[in-house]
């Protein structure tokens, strides 16, 4: 099977990107970005029509990840360290890398019996763009429990409240740290300290997740072999409270990476190098 023009243009444009260290930077071929309004999203499901789309995306969305599983479009391999959410009890942040529109489905797969037991709700934090965007996806995108940041300052003032509300009252935000998506990139990205700053902010820990992956033998509709994932759970970072607040969110925000390149490093048996430091 050929291989999607469009998917190696995608990996090309990662490969630059990397070399000229702009980690943070959208790759993919999206429609244009409609900035919203504060009346264009109700993040905290207060109106009567958002909550009934919402447990209609929600269940139409599991329905979509089991028969993603049973096609062998999305495996899971294995799942370490899920024990580091037991003793966690109130509100948290989880931070993942972000490499694949799929990477938060299989988030949802695996911590659905710990949000079901612990009646917690899973948050998603979502690029402005994936708000508008078209079919399935852009109805998951608005209505399956996700947070859209915005370019639009009062917006973004209703986001930071909203999620504040959501940690301090038990649930889970998952927060893509890196920013951008980079499609099947294994490596760990810089991390910008949003995640963290929502963490010191409400008192709550992060929980680091980071997934690795390795070729299955089921070529994709691209013509790649479908990854299977491993997701690994760190123990989670707490606030510190003797620091001052920037002190204590570059320190979450360093120890979170640390763990991401610990866990890198010791699947993949290589060492964390950017083309950007082999180039210099």
């Amino acid at each position: 099977m050929e291989k999607s023009k469009e998917r190696l243009e995608i990996l090309e444009k990662i490969d630059e990107f990397e070399r000229m260290g702009k980690f943070d930077q959208d790759v993919e071929n999206d429609p244009p970005t409609i900035p919203l309004n504060p009346s264009d999203v109700d993040y905290l499901h207060r109106k009567i029509t958002s909550k009934i789309k919402t447990r209609v995306a929600n269940h139409i969305a599991r329905k979509f990840i089991k028969n993603l599983m049973k096609e062998k479009k999305l495996i899971i391999k294995d799942v370490i360290g899920l024990e580091n959410l037991d003793n966690i009890k109130n509100g948290f942040i989880l931070t993942c890398n972000h490499f694949n529109a799929f990477d938060n489905f299989a988030l949802h797969e695996v911590l659905e019996v710990y949000l079901k037991k612990n009646k917690k709700r899973f948050f998603k934090v979502i690029r402005e763009g994936n708000y508008s965007f078209p079919g399935l996806y852009g109805f998951f995108f608005r209505n399956c429990d996700t947070l859209p940041l915005s370019s639009n300052f009062n917006t973004m003032k209703k986001f930071t409240d909203a999620i504040n509300i959501i940690l301090k009252r038990g649930d889970v935000v998952l927060v893509y740290p890196e920013q951008g998506m980079w499609w099947n990139y294994k490596k760990p990205r810089p991390l910008k300290p949003g995640a963290f700053r929502y963490a010191v902010k409400a008192d709550v820990p992060v929980l680091p997740c980071f997934i690795t992956m390795n070729d299955s033998d089921i070529l994709d509709d691209n013509g790649f072999y479908v990854q299977e994932y491993t997701l690994h759970f760190s123990k989670p970072i707490y606030p510190n409270k003797e620091m001052s607040i920037k002190e204590s969110i570059e320190k979450m925000t360093e120890e979170n990476y640390q763990i991401w390149k610990e866990i890198y490093e010791n699947t993949y048996q290589i060492p964390l190098v950017y083309k950007t430091e082999v180039t210099k």
